[in-house]
């Protein structure tokens, strides 16, 4: 729906979800007893993600949004916008926490220099749990009560926030020549985000933390080396395949990563419950059809990189996996020394790691015996030769 049409319902409710905000909704349900009864026409919000519009990370916040509005048969519409639309990619929370924006897709990641600890739900070490355990933890292990008294911590209040969609494991990333050796990144100009910056920094790269959409460009005017984005569809949509032909497989740098749906808190707390129930609904539907799509194209374009686009992929060698492991267990220790709620975090996440991840081991079947049996003429990714 267009802001014209909005302000042309009597009474509007832009007017309705303000007094919300500023706990008058007494008084203007009072004046106007139909909004009190029922709807009074669709409700719109204008969300950002922090996505460029290209990349398939926009697209998912767009189903995600499809989705409500289909599911609420339009009494509820939100129009997404790409990263930049309204503010900078790294500016969404502050922007949807002060109600600029009623709400925004992306990642916990990206509020890194606000508290480091939000890092833990997309960039740590995961204590060997995939993004699907990462979820299970923070719905039922407790991490979505942390996050919010870590968001209090800072002081933002006026946040809804709901994670969802779990990520692969991200390829280690995109380099001039094949990585051998963790000494490879001494001095090498890099990107990454979140707690990866801390893992990278203490492997000798200096890091920048560039949105996605910079990335590519920054690579092609030298101003890095090498850098990390997600998958294989998102690094193809973004043009990595224009500016390097070796691209690394396998990392524990963002090996459980997840998304974040985020309303302006004042905003949702004024939609009717049934309508809130909707929107969490929505989420976990959301959630599934992501990583069902995910798999669908990012295995497609793994195979267009390759025959298209010319590129090499390798495993990451075990050496340098197990000095990110190694660097690892040093920041943690670190980072939970210097921030009690790090700690707190931390400590919930490996506790239900220690369980979760043992259980997953013994009960499923290796996949690899299942490949070679079928598949036993196609190899896998292998790591480069060292040299020197």
């Amino acid at each position: 729906m267009s802001d014209t049409k909005q302000t042309e319902q009597k009474p509007s409710r832009r007017k309705f979800l303000a007094a919300a905000a500023t706990g008058t909704v007494g008084a203007v349900a009072a004046g106007f007893p139909m909004i009190a009864a029922a709807q009074a026409g669709p409700i719109s919000m204008r969300w950002q993600s922090t996505w460029p519009a290209k990349d398939i990370f926009h697209e998912y916040a767009l189903d995600f949004a499809k989705k409500v509005n289909d599911m609420t048969g339009g009494d509820l519409k939100i129009e997404v916008l790409p990263a930049g639309a309204v503010v900078p990619a790294f500016g969404l929370l502050e922007a949807v926490s002060k109600g600029t924006l009623d709400g925004g897709h992306g990642v916990l990641g990206y509020h890194y220099g606000k508290q480091n600890a939000l890092a833990l739900w997309n960039s740590g070490p995961a204590f060997g749990m995939d993004a699907n355990m990462l979820l299970a933890w923070h719905k039922y292990g407790g991490g979505a009560e942390l996050l919010a008294k870590l968001y209090a911590s800072i002081g933002i209040t006026t946040v809804q926030s709901f994670l969802y969609g779990p990520m692969a494991t991200q390829p280690l990333g995109w380099f001039k020549k094949p990585v051998t050796k963790p000494e490879d990144f001494k001095g090498l100009k890099f990107r990454t985000n979140g707690l990866a910056i801390d893992l990278f920094t203490a492997m000798g790269a200096a890091v920048n933390a560039l949105p996605g959409g910079e990335i590519v460009p920054a690579m092609d005017r030298g101003l890095l080396d090498a850098a990390e984005f997600n998958n294989a569809t998102s690094d193809r949509l973004l043009g990595f395949a224009d500016v390097s032909k070796v691209c690394m497989l396998q990392s524990y740098h963002q090996s459980a990563e997840t998304f974040e749906i985020m309303f302006n808190k004042p905003k949702y707390d004024a939609l009717p419950a049934k309508m809130r129930a909707i929107i969490a609904g929505a989420v976990e539907a959301a959630s599934a059809d992501m990583s069902w799509k995910a798999i669908d194209r990012y295995s497609k374009d793994y195979i267009e990189l390759q025959t298209k686009d010319k590129v090499k992929f390798y495993k990451t060698p075990d050496a340098v996996l197990q000095k990110q492991l190694t660097l690892w267990s040093e920041i943690m220790d670190k980072k939970s020394a210097e921030n009690p709620l790090f700690k707190e975090i931390a400590a919930s996440q490996r506790a239900f790691a220690e369980r979760a991840v043992k259980w997953d081991q013994d009960t499923y079947v290796s996949r690899r015996m299942a490949v070679s049996h079928f598949f036993g003429g196609k190899k896998a990714a292998a790591a480069p030769k060292k040299k020197g």
